[in-house]
């Protein structure tokens, strides 16, 4: 099950469906939380990803010994990160249990193509 904060963009779902279950932050009404109650829900509700644009989140919380899986995305614009889905669905569908991923977006890069 993947868990989608705020900042994630609800049109990456789509790219899941028939995968993987998501939920959003303001469908259980955590949009408000702050990252410790945030990982602390959303590990008591069994999610397995924390999808994530909060680049601080490995700085501002002790990770280690976690079992969800967080993938922070490095930008939470959907113009961006459509550009990108196959390299961000591979991303989220390899996490593991208590793993770690950034996938970082060069937007440079991607305006001008």
């Amino acid at each position: 099950m993947f868990y989608f904060d705020n900042g994630t963009p609800r049109t990456l779902a789509r790219y899941l469906i028939g995968h993987h279950t998501v939920t959003e932050a303001r469908a259980r009404g955590w949009e408000e939380l702050d990252n410790g109650e945030l990982l602390s829900k959303a590990k008591a509700a069994r999610f397995e990803v924390l999808v994530t644009t909060d680049k601080n989140l490995s700085y501002q919380q002790n990770l280690a010994g976690r079992k969800i899986a967080i993938v922070v995305l490095g930008q939470g614009r959907w113009s961006l990160i459509k550009r990108c889905v196959a390299q961000v669905v591979a991303t989220m569908s390899a996490a593991t249990p208590g793993s770690f991923a950034e996938v970082e977006f060069l937007t440079s890069n991607l305006l001008d193509a």
